[in-house]
């Protein structure tokens, strides 16, 4: 059985589309003579917490820990509150920063490059040395973000001569908040570097769509597989759809994430349609931007509007089992078409329609497309949203609306388990 080293900062009790991963590949490598060795922080600071997920580490795995010093954990005494906005990726405009802010993000773009986990990587290469030189270790595994495990994994390649292959959960440099974090040109360029020097370093890149891959296939001549995130077998048991016409969005709602089109079409539909109002139901759980809660009451939806909060993996599934439609909503721009949230691939298990608005030329819409899970819109297709929603709203009203019946077998963990065990063998 050959034995892959997984060096990954998000482990249980992390909560959040960051742990999901990896967590579900090393339950499923075994099947396919892959023995995995996770290595993460043993005092990490997460700014999401979900200890139910714990319960889904595979009995027996061997998980190597090591300290590592957290200057969000020190920030966090100034403001805790900022400091798990920006460590979560919830970044306001310029207009709308504070000084603290402006202050905690300049420093966060320009001494800790490539982020502020980068004091782990010295003490992890000197430990896992020692580990791998013990116990037979074949191949090593790095998954950003945070990309500076990626230095990890090039070090103990140049050190150990193993096979290394890089995951990359999200880009580097080309990820929207990466422009925010107020960088120096010198910053910029030694981003850029790293970058460039684990792209060319690694024996292959794993990435989570197309567009990234391209993206990286100008660069690099490194061979790059395309493996989505995906979802768990997912029992549908005991789901009851609400009687109310919930508009649900599951995770992280951030600023510039504002489907403004969306709340101004939910308006338009309360004065038009009797009884509309009173059946709507949104339903965002998980953090939101005071912006966007704000813009929603602006548009007198505040009687409509819930807001659970964070909640446990298991909650959240049957939250969206339950609801009527889905909400897929990412921030118009060039940067996001690369991006297919994690939640995406668990919304298409729960069988619910769901509702897409995002950028143009996304890789999102080929996946609802083929699996036909749903329907997708631009930020300019207010029309034919606000008409999409009023067929929903009819067949909510009469026979009910129905489960979603696309082939979804190319996006179950095991088998995605499956195509990475066919990377790993190649080493």
């Amino acid at each position: 059985m050959k034995k892959a080293l997984i060096i990954c900062y998000y482990w249980p009790p992390a909560g959040g589309p960051g742990v999901q991963r990896w967590l579900k590949f090393v339950k499923y490598l075994r099947e396919f003579n892959i023995e995995p060795i996770v290595y993460v922080p043993e005092n990490p600071h997460y700014p999401i917490v979900d200890s139910s997920l714990i319960e889904e580490i595979p009995e027996g795995i061997t998980i190597l820990k090591k300290p590592i010093y957290e200057p969000y954990a020190l920030a966090g005494l100034f403001s805790k509150s900022q400091i798990q906005q920006i460590s979560s990726g919830i970044i306001n405009d310029n207009s709308k920063q504070s000084i603290l802010q402006r202050l905690f993000l300049f420093i966060r773009g320009n001494l800790f490059i490539p982020d502020a986990r980068k004091w782990w990587v010295k003490p992890s290469v000197s430990y896992l040395m020692s580990y791998i030189k013990s116990n037979g270790i074949d191949l090593l595994i790095t998954t950003g973000p945070p990309h500076s495990l990626h230095l990890i994994g090039r070090q103990l390649k140049r050190k150990t001569g193993l096979p290394w292959i890089a995951d990359f959960r999200d880009p580097w440099t080309t990820i929207g908040y990466h422009k925010k974090l107020k960088l120096t040109k010198r910053s910029s360029a030694k981003h850029k570097k790293l970058e460039l020097e684990v792209l060319s370093s690694a024996d292959h890149i794993l990435v989570t769509s197309t567009t990234t891959k391209k993206d990286f296939k100008k660069i690099t001549d490194t061979p790059i597989s395309c493996i989505t995130n995906g979802f768990d077998t997912i029992k549908k048991s005991g789901s009851v759809l609400d009687k109310k016409f919930t508009l649900a969005h599951i995770g992280s709602l951030l600023e510039d994430r504002n489907p403004k089109i969306l709340w101004q079409s939910l308006k338009e539909l309360s004065d038009e349609l009797p009884d509309f109002s009173k059946d709507l139901s949104i339903e965002l759980t998980g953090k939101v931007s005071a912006s966007i809660i704000s813009d929603i009451e602006s548009y007198h939806l505040t009687n409509n509007l819930s807001l659970p909060g964070y909640v446990t993996h298991n909650e959240a599934i049957q939250r969206q089992n339950s609801a009527q439609l889905l909400l897929l909503i990412e921030i118009d721009s060039y940067d996001t078409q690369a991006i297919i949230p994690g939640k995406l691939f668990e919304y298409m298990a729960s069988g619910r329609p769901i509702i897409g608005i995002g950028p143009r030329e996304s890789d999102v819409i080929e996946i609802l497309k083929t699996t036909q899970s749903g329907n997708y819109f631009t930020y300019t297709e207010k029309k034919n949203l606000k008409n999409t929603i009023i067929e929903y709203y009819r067949a909510f009203k009469g026979s009910g609306i129905s489960n979603t019946t696309g082939d979804l077998t190319a996006y179950t963990r095991k088998e995605l388990t499956r195509q990475l065990s066919e990377i790993i063998h190649q080493y």
